[in-house]
């Protein structure tokens, strides 16, 4: 059924006002879409001057300039007619103004993303949920009992409802007996997702002993869980033991060892891909060369890959590290910047196009007419020309035909007398048996082994890699203990104080212990190297932006920020990054992820003091993400304050994000 129906039908059945359940934003706007060209309208008169006078006054603030990019006309539609959208890309403003509208029975359909469920006191008579099924960040999985319960929470207004009702559109392979199964269930499984963090570790340590601090860790409800789920893991080892027994038993052959023929199998394999490699880092090498030598102006053909197209190059700095970096201008007008990494193989170049001045480039409007000047040289390229020069700069040649080691293994495979085995297709099936039960069997046992005091193991990884990174150090503290080879003339043992290590926070890890971020160490680490030193008030934001942002997607290019020393902060924090990485995987901790700053440029505009329609010109980013983003950014900035290098330029930067519609969100 098409929405509009799904509502009127609602609206018959005397079950408005409902929350419709959209697992996306974009369904959620098309939702709405929906019902405006369907002409739908759910409210009177008296209804519609009373979300007028809202309207009116809770909007005021947002300026002319700005209305275009909020949508603004098109939500004061769709609500006077008593519908509307309600998801984290919407300015959390609009968001506001849809609840308090729903409660007073105003706004009859809300068109919701799951995070309506949560921490928001907005019941309705009904609620509707248009699948059971939910993208969860990796993969489309069925709704959990509890995440049922959660939406379906909604469904009944105390005082007003005697009941509440929870609707599942049916279609295409509905199962009403999962629906009841959803709705019936009443015990959901809890997963404790404490992990030990850098900050978590300075602090406890500053205020308890070593052992004491691990044995918090000790105690964790995360460390239960994890004991307890060794026992069903011991159980499946066991089962296991007995399949690969029983395999190997199986992998004979009458002609020839057919384990030998197997890993033969396998090092050949192994070398196409150890070739492979080598391939794709000549690729890199001869990408690198390439970029190096390009010069501004010239117009180059993207051979694949995220950047795949043509643009045309404004600058080249090769001191970048891990560059070098391009700066390029593509033909609908945004500026990209451009690594090896970031092609397959080396761009061509087919043309050149005469630029505007470097810092004319800052205007919307001159990388508008160049790129249309991008557009019209590329009109007058021949496709066949194009196609040429991009193969002669297409990958490197493969190896495998000519490498030895290579040539060898394959010839002792085809020698080997397994290969003539008329049942070798079936022999290699239960090799692969045997292959796959012994790899889980050894993946149960490190679980086991893992799991086991995992959490104090992990603690003790964290602590010796910020001993070595001078945020914890070895003290000896003296404990009186009981020697036993000095025996007093009563015939008791002395006591003597004995030296016992322990450790304690430096003066970096007592900085360190008010950093609390997802990013803690690696921002510790960028004041420690002074990576941010020499910013302005709007560069340190769009720094911060990079150290708290994480991007909902990989393939939107940072923007280059017309500011040097923001991009110097960046290429510090980005080797700072790569250093602290490197010395996590030596301790086997988790990488920190590095800086991303895809929508720095964004927050530097703003912070200088642009309206929101043009801080964000040229992109995607919905309103809403960048008031929460904002306010993340002003969080971390709030911790700088106390620095003594940062703090008072932390303090302007608070003041420069800080208004607006940021602050409008902040101080409701």
């Amino acid at each position: 059924m098409r929405r509009p129906e799904v509502v009127a039908l609602l609206d018959q059945a005397e079950l408005l006002p409902a929350i419709v359940f959209i697992f996306s934003r974009a369904g959620c706007e098309g939702a709405v879409q929906q019902c405006a060209r369907a002409r739908l309208h759910l409210t009177d008169d008296r209804e519609r001057r009373e979300i007028r006078a809202v309207l009116d006054e809770q909007l005021a603030g947002i300026g002319a300039e700005d209305e275009e990019v909020l949508g603004i006309a098109s939500f004061r539609r769709a609500v006077l007619d008593g519908f509307a959208a309600h998801h984290a890309g919407m300015l959390p403003l609009l968001k506001t103004v849809v609840e308090q509208l729903f409660a007073r029975g105003l706004i009859k359909v809300v068109f919701a993303t799951e995070t309506l469920a949560l921490g928001i006191n907005m019941p309705a008579r009904s609620v509707v949920l248009e699948k059971l099924v939910k993208f969860n960040g990796v993969e489309h999985a069925d709704l959990t009992p509890g995440e049922f319960t959660q939406l379906t929470g909604r469904a009944g207004r105390r005082g007003i409802d005697t009941e509440g009702h929870a609707v599942v559109v049916a279609g295409p392979r509905f199962d009403a007996p999962a629906v009841a199964s959803l709705a019936s269930k009443r015990t959901y499984p809890l997963r404790s997702a404490f992990r030990p963090t850098p900050n978590m570790a300075v602090n406890l340590l500053d205020r308890f002993d070593l052992a004491r601090a691990r044995e918090t860790l000790e105690t964790s409800f995360a460390q239960f869980q994890a004991d307890r789920s060794v026992v069903g893991l011991a159980r499946r080892a066991r089962e296991l033991e007995d399949t690969v027994t029983s395999y190997q038993e199986a992998v004979t052959c009458d002609r020839g060892d057919l384990l030998e023929y197997a890993q033969l199998q396998e090092a050949v394999s192994e070398r196409e891909k150890t070739l492979a490699q080598a391939r794709a880092a000549a690729d890199r090498d001869r990408t690198r060369s390439v970029l190096g030598d390009l010069r501004r102006g010239e117009v180059i053909a993207l051979p694949g890959g995220k950047r795949r197209g043509y643009a045309v190059v404004l600058d080249v700095d090769r001191a970048v590290l891990g560059g070098p970096q391009v700066d390029l201008l593509d033909t609908e007008g945004r500026r990209r910047s451009l690594r090896p990494g970031d092609v397959p193989s080396p761009p061509a170049v087919i043309d050149s196009l005469r630029l505007p001045r470097q810092d004319a480039l800052g205007s919307g409007k001159v990388r508008k007419d160049t790129a249309a000047a991008l557009r019209q040289r590329l009109a007058g390229q021949d496709d066949a020309d194009r196609r040429e020069v991009r193969r002669r700069t297409g990958r490197t040649p493969s190896t495998v035909a000519t490498d030895e080691q290579l040539l060898g293994l394959r010839e002792q495979l085809s020698a080997h007398p397994c290969g003539e085995c008329p049942d070798l297709e079936s022999h290699l099936r239960w090799v692969g048996r045997w292959r796959k039960s012994r790899a889980e069997l050894e993946g149960v046992q490190r679980r086991i082994r893992g799991r086991t005091s995992s959490l104090a193991r992990q603690f003790d990884l964290l602590t010796g890699l910020l001993i070595e990174l001078g945020y914890l150090e070895r003290v000896s503290t003296s404990s009186a203990v009981g020697i036993p080879d000095a025996v007093t003339d009563a015939g008791s043992a002395e006591l003597r104080p004995t030296p016992t290590p322990e450790l304690r926070p430096t003066a970096s890890g007592l900085r360190l212990r008010r950093l609390f971020s997802d990013r803690d160490l690696l921002i510790a680490e960028c004041l420690e190297h002074g990576a941010w030193s020499g910013l302005s008030a709007a560069g340190l934001a769009a720094v911060v932006s990079a150290a708290v942002h994480e991007s909902r997607r990989d393939d939107r290019a940072p923007e280059l920020i017309p500011e040097p020393a923001v991009g110097a902060a960046l290429e510090a924090s980005a080797r700072v990054a790569a250093r602290l990485q490197a010395a996590e995987s030596r301790y086997g901790i988790t990488p920190t992820s590095a800086p991303d700053p895809a929508i720095s440029a964004i927050v530097h505009r703003w912070a200088q003091g642009l309206h929101l329609a043009a801080a964000l010109e040229g992109n995607d980013l919905p309103p809403g993400d960048f008031v929460r983003h904002c306010r993340q950014v002003i969080d971390l900035l709030d911790q700088l304050t106390a620095d003594p290098e940062l703090g008072h330029i932390a303090r302007e930067s608070i003041r420069a994000v800080r208004r607006g519609l940021v602050a409008q969100e902040i101080d409701r």
